[in-house]
Parts: C-alpha cells; sequence; structure tokens
C-alpha cells in the first residue's frame, strides 16, 4: 500500500472543509447525529456522547483555512456546550472528554474563551464524579453502583486527556490521580495474551477485583471490537505523553500490532477483528483514529530521538490515510452524503452482543472527526488538544 502524499493531503483537507461549509446552515445551531442515515447527518440536539466531534471538525477547518466562520460556528457551539454541562444534560456517563476536548479544551487553546474553559473544567468534575474507589475505575454508564454496570470501558482511554488539561489548569493533582488510576486498572484488566483488548470489563463491586470481560459493541466477548483496539491504541500513545512512562509506548506497540496484522489487504478494517475477509461491514473510522495514535506515537518517539520507530508508524500511518483516501473519502462534488468518510459502523448487532444496530456503511462522526485530526497531524503544526 502507498502512503498519503502531501498533495493528497492537503487535497483531503480543502475537500472536507468544502462539505463543512456547505453543512453550515444545517449545524451551527444544531448538532449532528451520531452518524448518518442514508448518508446524512440528522440535525439533533446536544444529548448524544458524539456531539464533541461536529465543533472539532469545524476548529481543525479554522486552523487550516483560517476563515473566522468556522471560528464562529464553533463558539456558538461552545455557548451549547456550557449549559448542557452547567444543567447537567445527558451527562450520566464518562464521554465527556469526547464531549468537552475538541469543543472546549480547543476553543480555549485557539480563542482563550473563558467560557470554554469554564465547561471543559465542569465536565472534568464530571468524569472525576464516576469513579470507584473499590476497583479503581471511572465507571462508564449508568446509576453510580448498579450492579449491571459496575463497568469501564475500553473508549475512556480517550477521555483520560480532559483531566490531564484540567491538573494543568488548576494546579488540583487529583485529576491526574484519577486518570492514573483509571489507566492502571485498565492495564491490568482489558488486555489479553495476544494484546487484543475486551470491550468493557466488570468489577467487584464488594471487593473491587476484576470479575470478567464483555463486549457490547464487539462480534462476541472473546472477539476484539475494532473500534476498541482503536482506543486502545491511541489511548496508550495518549497515555504515554500525558505521563512519560515507557510501559504504555512498550503496551502501544503491541496492540497496535495486533490491530495490523488483522487489517484485510485493501487496510480497511472489519468492524470486529475477528473478520478479516468477506461480506461484514467495514469501520473505516477505526482506521482514523489508529492513524491519530501511531502519528501521536511518532511525535513521541521522535522526542526519545528515536527515529526508526517514528518513521515506522508515521509511515504506517500514512498506508491507513491513503486506504481511505482511496476507498472511503467523500468527495465534495458527491450528492446524497454529508459527511467525509463513507463506510464506518457505528453499532453492529451479533448473536453475542446487547448493542442496537445503527449506524452500519454511513459516515459517523467521529469517524469524519479524527479523519481531520489525522490530516492536520501529518501537517506537522498542528497542536493537540487531547
Amino acid at each position: 500500500m502507498r502512503e498519503l502524499n502531501e498533495q493528497e493531503r492537503l487535497d483531503a483537507l480543502n475537500n472536507a472543509i468544502g462539505i463543512i461549509r456547505r453543512n453550515l446552515p444545517d449545524y451551527t445551531y444544531k448538532c449532528q447525529d451520531t452518524n448518518t442515515n442514508n448518508g446524512i447527518y440528522k440535525p439533533i440536539d446536544n444529548i448524544e456522547w458524539t456531539t464533541g466531534f461536529w465543533p472539532g471538525e469545524l476548529w481543525l477547518a479554522y486552523l487550516h483555512s483560517e476563515d473566522e466562520i468556522f471560528a464562529h460556528a464553533a463558539m456558538i457551539a461552545v455557548e451549547s456546550f456550557r449549559e448542557r454541562i452547567r444543567k447537567h444534560i445527558a451527562t450520566d456517563h464518562h464521554d465527556m472528554g469526547f464531549l468537552y476536548t475538541p469543543s472546549c479544551v480547543s476553543a480555549w487553546m485557539i480563542k482563550g474563551d473563558a467560557h470554554a474553559r469554564e465547561a471543559a473544567l465542569l465536565a472534568a468534575d464530571n468524569l472525576v464524579a464516576r469513579f470507584q474507589e473499590k476497583g479503581a475505575f471511572i465507571q462508564a454508564w449508568g446509576k453510580m453502583g448498579a450492579d449491571d454496570n459496575y463497568r469501564y470501558i475500553i473508549d475512556c482511554l480517550l477521555n483520560l486527556p480532559l483531566l490531564y488539561w484540567a491538573e494543568k489548569e488548576t494546579g488540583n493533582k487529583h485529576y491526574r490521580e484519577i486518570a492514573l488510576r483509571h489507566t492502571a486498572t485498565c492495564v491490568a484488566n482489558s488486555f489479553r495474551s495476544d494484546f487484543s483488548c475486551y470491550h468493557t470489563f466488570f468489577m467487584d463491586k464488594d471487593t473491587g477485583a476484576p470479575r470478567r470481560g464483555e463486549t457490547c459493541q464487539g462480534y462476541k466477548a472473546d472477539s476484539s471490537w475494532a473500534r476498541g483496539q482503536a482506543w486502545a491504541v491511541y489511548g496508550m500513545a495518549l497515555s504515554y505523553r500525558h505521563t512519560g512512562e515507557r510501559k504504555y509506548l512498550d503496551l502501544f506497540e503491541k496492540v497496535s500490532a495486533y490491530f495490523m496484522e488483522k487489517l484485510p489487504e485493501d487496510m480497511i478494517p472489519y468492524w470486529d477483528l475477528i473478520f478479516t475477509s468477506g461480506e461484514e461491514p467495514r469501520d473505516s473510522s477505526s482506521a482514523s483514529i489508529v492513524a491519530c495514535g501511531f502519528l501521536d506515537a511518532a511525535d513521541s518517539y521522535e522526542k526519545m530521538q528515536e527515529y526508526e520507530k517514528a518513521r515506522k508508524y508515521r509511515s504506517e500511518a500514512k498506508k491507513l490515510m491513503k486506504a481511505i483516501y482511496d476507498t472511503c473519502m467523500v468527495r465534495s462534488d458527491e450528492t446524497g452524503i454529508n459527511g467525509l468518510v463513507k463506510h464506518g459502523t457505528y453499532s453492529k448487532k451479533s448473536p453475542y452482543n446487547t448493542c442496537t444496530e445503527a449506524g452500519v456503511d454511513e459516515c459517523v462522526s467521529w469517524g469524519d472527526y479524527y479523519w481531520m485530526e489525522a490530516l492536520m497531524r501529518l501537517g506537522g503544526c498542528w497542536k493537540s488538544w487531547w
């Protein structure tokens, strides 16, 4: 597989920005739904766990184009997110990082907006409040302490950067302590001997001891859900960057190798890595997430003067992005579709999982966002808000 070249990177960014500009009338005062239905994102209120990704795209579009129209729309979103966290609208879950890092931490970093900072810090407090001392983890969903939800999920690794940011902003080390303790629990329990990962992991409510790994959105409990493995790849790269603990970068290499070994020839992963051929749906979003993780890790290796590894992961990221560019990228002149990247899968039902099927072979909001983030990362001048 060839690598994405610089002209293709610029073409992809400009293409994405053209689609985003066209979408502004629909999503400036509304949010995008989690996924497209028949190619179109439904405008919704700010209630889903995914609504932070659209303003993240706006900020990336602004940074690349320097067109204030994107910043203006993103700041309107900031006020919506501030109202959401102040009123605790649909915040009974752990996805504060997915919501507030690309929407509000970004706004604080780029524009110095005090409302954005306030909202992100309140979101960090909300995330900390979901920490369970028995088991030392951030509970993913539902009523705190509920027997059927005394668990965390691999996705939470991407929520933790919000806590590291909050510690730096406030000087309160409690945020960092919670992030470190959750990460330690995740590393101890979520990875199998082959370095595939469980989607969700249950802890004992009474003793805090590990109980069992299961899936919600993967094919079955002992398979590896592609997006979950992708969160693990990026999550370990970020865990190293925020802590300097080499053990996280070592684990990053192993979970990355598992992901890459399970890819089909065209490098677009199936929705669960148990599938390596056939007619099962793909999940292009997982490839974009992994590309971001590879590029983040490459930066870390460069700082340590481990240039061979830096080149390796940057090259692998470019190959994944070239695969998306060739087979999944929505062209700005396509009709009947308003996302950026096709062939994503939100949630695929199987005989062994508990999920509700949605967004199969569609655009998904995080897939669009991480595609843009990876493109910006390759430009070499983007400062991460994760």
